[in-house]
Parts: C-alpha cells; structure tokens; sequence
C-alpha cells in the first residue's frame, strides 16, 4: 500500500487526495491553514474549495506538513505553479530519501522559464527519474464527484510511473504511464492559455466553429514549442494534449475559460480578477513564461502572444481577434 503526502489543500490537491484515498493508498492531506485540516478531520469536507463533497473516513489532515510527510514514499505537490519554488524550499528538509514527487501544477515558472519538474529537481536536489507529473482532462470537481476520467502519470522511469498508476486507480480515474515528461507539461501548461483565448471568443459572443478553430490551432501551437523542447508529437494528441485542452477549453468549470469570457465580455483584468473572487487564472501568467520561452526557442506562438498581449499589455480582445485572422494564409 502506497503512503502519500498531498502538500496543498485547494480544490485539485484535495480531489487527488480523494482519489488515491479510495484507491487504497494512506493519505495524509497538509493544508497551509489549520482550520482547513481540522475541518478535514472533523467533517470529513473542506469547507474552502470542496463543502458538499464527503471525503473518505480514512483520509488524514495536518496544517503541520513534517506529520504529512513522516513516512511517506510518495509525496504530491499540490500547488500553484508560481508559488510551488517557495513552498518546495520549505518542505525540503524533511523529504523521505528516495520520495517518488509528483507534480499536479500546471505551468511555467514565470522568472527562470523552467517546467514544474525542472523547479523540483533544482529545488529538492534530485535526479529526473524520482519525479513526475500528472496532466490530463481532469476538472476537479468532477472528479470529486466520481465522474469518470482519465489522466496520465509522466516519469523518465517507467517503473515508478507503473506505481504511481496502482496507487491512484480507482473506478473512475483512470491513468495512463508515459515516459514524455516535456510533452505533458507543456500540454498542461498551454491548455491553459489557449482556454483563456476560448473563452475570449466565447464572451465576445463568437460560437462553435471559432472556439473549434482556436482549440485545433492552439493544440498547434503548443505541440510546436513542445516539439522543439524535445517532447514527442503523438504526446499532443493524447490525454495531456488534446485531452485537457478540449477539457478546459469547453467546461463552464474551468476557471480560465471563464475569465477569458470576463475579458472578452470587457472586464480589465483586476474587474475579471475581482469577479473570480480575488483568484487569477494560471494561463494569465503562463502565457507571459510561454511566449519568452517560444521566442528563445523561435517557434512561433500566435494566440500565446494574443493572449499576453490582451492580460499584459492592454490591447482589446477585438484587435486580437483582427490580427490572428489577418496573418497571411499559409498550408495547414
């Protein structure tokens, strides 16, 4: 039986502690305030992010994250993608040796432009094949209501993939193993931004046939950088590519398609930020760490640039819309 630390309490991080709960794994779930763990414990619900879900009897919770982590040989890393260097510095000194770490943030880091499992290697001092990364079209309330889903669990070492996938299997999550780290974060973190474009469109009251073609040559794009990265093309068209993307670019759950409609509706971006409850969606700062990355790498990245250029730089969601349909016509 697996024995999982889940460092990081929101909505995804207390789903995934759900899931490898009801998959027969020990879990110990840390939350950074402890009110929020001893709701947990007494309720059995998280009464932040999850308040009508019933979480299984079995599932531990801590604000104390050396209680989390005592023992354990799988440890989850539950956070936003910009805040997960900070928090990794803190939890360092007490990582099990040889801890499996897997990532479920979703992005760049903004300042040095690494991918999540570059930031875990650097920051933990471990070697590629001890960490991993989880991505696909995983909405987590829908999880945490058993919808059925599937994911995929990406490790350089097989092995430790293949156990990752028994300790979190269950009835309605199904994982897939992959060996191409690169393609599924990059899968991962561009969704995000071509959902934001989705939900742009959607909100300037465009329909199916313009969402289509933003979801279709977003998937392009970012299979593109990722390509270019080292990550293997058929990854795109998989559960991390095309699987999360269509996922996060169609849902009313999904939090950056619906602050790209604030946006396209003409919210500024603290009107959209005040409308999402203080909350800023993850595409709004990888779109900036995904066009500097594409441009050192000369893949051309369109509607990233649009994107950033509509959060960052103050343009309309109209002009962007002009521009993207004005590049000149070229072979699919």
């Amino acid at each position: 039986m697996a024995v999982v630390a889940v460092l990081g309490a929101g909505s995804w991080g207390t789903t995934f502690a759900k899931v490898l709960s009801d998959a027969g794994s020990e879990v110990t779930l840390w939350a950074r305030r402890p009110e929020v763990a001893h709701a947990v414990r007494s309720t059995g619900r998280n009464p932040e992010y999850l308040p009508d879900v019933q979480l299984p009897a079995g599932l531990r919770a801590t604000s104390d994250h050396r209680e989390a982590l005592d023992g354990a040989d799988t440890v989850v890393l539950a956070v936003p993608s910009q805040s997960l260097r900070s928090n990794l510095a803190g939890w360092v000194a007490d990582l099990p040796p040889g801890a499996t770490l897997l990532s479920l943030a979703k992005g760049v880091e903004l300042r040095t432009l690494e991918r999540m499992s570059e930031v875990v290697r650097e920051v933990a001092g471990v070697p590629a094949d001890q960490v991993a990364v989880l991505s696909g079209p995983n909405l987590a309330r829908e999880i945490a209501v058993g919808q059925p889903t599937a994911t995929v669990i990406a490790c350089t070492d097989h092995d430790r993939a293949v156990a990752l996938q028994q300790a979190c299997t269950t009835g309605y999550f199904r994982p897939y193993t992959n060996t191409d780290v690169v393609g599924c974060e990059l899968g991962g973190a561009g969704k995000n931004v071509i959902a934001l474009a989705c939900g742009m469109a959607v909100g300037m009251g465009l329909g199916g046939n313009t969402t289509a073609t933003i979801i279709t040559r977003g998937l392009a794009e970012v299979a593109r950088l990722g390509v270019a990265l080292g990550a293997r093309q058929e990854t795109f068209a998989g559960l991390a590519g095309l699987g999360d993307l269509v996922a996060t670019c169609s849902s009313p759950l999904s939090r950056n398609r619906t602050f790209g409609e604030l946006l396209g509706r003409g919210s500024t971006l603290a009107q959209a930020q005040e409308a999402a409850h203080g909350q800023v969606a993850e595409g709004v700062k990888t779109c900036t760490a995904l066009r500097e990355l594409a441009a050192r790498h000369r893949v051309e990245v369109p509607i990233t640039d649009g994107v950033h250029r509509v959060c960052h730089e103050g343009a309309p969601v109209s002009a962007m819309a002009r521009e993207l349909l004005g590049r000149s016509t070229k072979p699919e």
